[in-house]
């Protein structure tokens, strides 16, 4: 079947093209007749117009970028979930990428984003990104984002997090209440957010309670399986070893559950231990992993709701606004000690 276009609308009626798009677009320079007469063509010839001359035309697409690291870990995939409930209720697309935490990916896809027209960018900045002039440059231009997660706080725009400090805080304080003395902390990156604020939390929970922080224990890592067991490999050989550990989230908490396996070590009576995320794979760990639950979903409506208020009112826009979500602290077997 043939497509009905503007052209199809401006033969029938002996107009020019010019004319039936501004009667289409309800401009003023068109009298009512004429809208009218061409309003009651295009219905009867069955006119759709076409959606990507539209956006052309309006300059907007209805699409929203978003950028996470990996779409295979459940958490970014709930909050992707948040985003999408948020976007479809009001009448926006969302297009995924992935920047698999490389920074040159990641820049690539923000170059992608803003050529297709997208109307905004929701980014969880990928653990490999240490120079951010790509989401300057695009701030700069106008271009709305927002942060979540994987937060860049030299941009003032809006951001989601979650409590990463009051969440790391609670993780230590329940390994202190279980009676671990030689508590480590196996971090992400240094220079992430994210984890400089769990880091922090962990130190000021050891600070309150008296405990001695010892710094061959504080070991940075990516935020990956691998790298957990690895490290955590390397805890294990030090001596006195530690009796508990805080993992700066669940896929490094993973890789540290099964070095203390490995080890013949038993949790939580030789060895503690503590994630952050509480993703599901962590209720079915032998034992099951206590973690920190952030609340994911919400975490996407929230940061889908600042983006879309951006692009809707640019000019009404408040002041940059952070969103800090609060942490709720599973407890499971890997750090509960029954005689604590």
């Amino acid at each position: 079947m043939k497509s009905i276009t503007i052209k199809d609308i401006a033969k029938e009626l002996g107009l020019s093209k010019s004319t039936v798009s501004r009667a289409l677009r309800d401009s003023s320079e068109i009298g009512i007749e004429t809208k009218k007469r061409v309003l009651e063509v295009a219905q009867r010839l069955d006119y759709n117009p076409n959606p990507v001359a539209l956006s052309l035309l309006n300059s907007q697409s209805n699409d929203l970028g978003v950028i996470v690291p990996d779409i295979a870990n459940p958490f970014f995939a709930m909050v992707i979930a948040g985003i999408e409930d948020v976007a479809f209720a009001q009448g926006f697309h969302v297009v995924i990428y992935q920047s698999h935490d490389d920074y040159e990916r990641e820049v690539l896809n923000v170059k992608h984003i803003y050529t297709r027209r997208k109307d905004g960018l929701l980014v969880a900045v990928a653990s490999n990104t240490q120079d951010y002039t790509h989401f300057k440059t695009l701030h700069e231009r106008g271009f709305p984002i927002v942060f979540f997660d994987r937060i860049c706080d030299e941009i003032d725009t809006h951001k989601v997090s979650v409590d990463d400090f009051e969440g790391a805080y609670k993780a230590t304080e329940h390994l202190i209440k279980q009676g671990c003395e030689r508590i480590a902390h196996v971090s992400g990156p240094s220079h992430m957010l994210i984890s400089r604020r769990r880091l922090h939390g962990y130190r000021a929970a050891m600070l309150d309670y008296g405990r001695v922080i010892d710094e061959r224990f504080i070991v940075p890592s990516p935020y990956n399986t691998n790298n957990g067991l690895v490290v955590t490999r390397q805890l294990l050989n030090q001596s006195p070893r530690p009796d508990g550990i805080f993992a700066g989230s669940d896929n490094i908490a993973i890789g540290c559950h099964a070095a203390i396996s490995e080890a013949g070590l038993s949790m939580p009576e030789d060895v503690a231990l503590v994630g952050f995320s509480n993703l599901p794979i962590a209720a079915l760990l032998n034992p099951p992993l206590s973690s920190v639950a952030q609340p994911a979903f919400e975490m996407g409506r929230s940061a889908a709701e600042l983006l879309i208020n951006l692009i809707r009112n640019p000019k009404d826009s408040p002041a940059s606004i952070t969103n800090v979500l609060k942490t709720n602290l599973v407890i499971r077997k890997s750090s509960l000690r029954t005689d604590a």
